[in-house]
């Protein structure tokens, strides 16, 4: 009878301590499949619990709808297992290395105002996962910045990004409406102002343009003179020869005299190297608008 006693004692100790080496509760017999029964733990999500069973997270995403994991929440874990294979991944696992757990990795650029827990909470991981996975040694991002973060059951290169996480920057809100481009037109119809939209009217000109080196203009920026445009007007000012465009700010009127004689415009140095202008004196096309009146 003590005999009988002490060997239940034996058992009972080697039971517990078995126990106490894994992480799931039971094993169930699903079609022939062990299907493990776990026990979630504090800072656990479906992407390392996957990791731990050597399972893909969308499996045990799918198999458990998708819940929300709290502690003690209990979790089924299906796998590819036989029933009669008796032995269970414990906690060690999590040693084994990332590319036999065959879980994709993806890059993802940071956003405004993200951090690694929000990003974390996106991709069903930790922020400890992805501070490893980066080799990060603080919590801090930087906007624009590119991480890696887990993602699916198979190699990078099969997968695309779920759509809901673009690399690109947040799509912005537009209080315009969309406009189909005409590709049929040049570049420079497509720059001209439909007539009386934004309050404005468009003006065209065609002349002699001049360069200047004025002591009261900054012939190193993109200015201009000119005698009706208002100051603070930007006009486009293009050189026919080259075919060169670029715009100038006008900052007032000039004086007219013999260099100045039939001149539409005067512009800095800087403006006339840009469109490609040898002579001081040369043609232009002038594009700008003016409010309506």
């Amino acid at each position: 009878m003590l005999r009988q006693l002490v060997l239940s004692i034996s058992f009972a100790l080697i039971a517990c301590t078995a126990s106490a080496a894994i992480d799931s509760v039971s094993v169930e017999n699903l079609n022939g499949k062990k299907n493990i029964v776990h026990k979630v733990e504090a800072k656990e999500t479906y992407y390392s619990i996957a990791r731990k069973y050597n399972v893909t997270p969308q499996s045990v995403i799918q198999f458990n709808s998708n819940r929300s994991l709290q502690i003690g929440t209990i979790l089924r874990v299906p796998t590819e297992r036989p029933f009669t294979d008796t032995s269970i991944i414990s906690a060690g696992s999590k040693q084994e290395s990332r590319t036999s757990a065959k879980v994709a990795v993806i890059d993802y650029k940071v956003g405004p105002r993200e951090y690694l827990v929000a990003i974390a909470k996106k991709f069903n991981t930790t922020v400890e996962d992805l501070k490893t996975l980066n080799n990060l040694t603080s919590n801090n991002l930087a906007i624009g910045q590119i991480i890696k973060v887990p993602f699916g059951s198979g190699p990078a290169e099969q997968l695309s990004p779920p759509p809901a996480f673009p690399l690109d920057m947040p799509k912005l809100e537009s209080r315009t409406s969309s406009t189909s481009i005409d590709s049929s037109k040049s570049a420079s119809e497509r720059l001209k102002l439909p007539v009386a939209r934004y309050g404005l009217r468009e003006v065209n000109e065609r002349g002699v343009a001049i360069w200047i080196a004025d002591e009261n203009l900054d012939g190193t920026k993109m200015l201009a003179l000119h005698q009706t445009a208002p100051i603070g007007t930007v006009i486009k000012i293009t050189n026919p020869m080259t075919g060169k465009s670029t715009f100038a700010k006008v900052v007032g009127k000039f004086t007219e005299n013999e260099s100045s004689k039939d001149a539409i415009i005067v512009v800095t140095k800087a403006t006339a190297e840009l469109i490609g202008a040898i002579d001081k004196r040369f043609q232009a096309t002038l594009i700008y608008g003016v409010p309506n009146e």
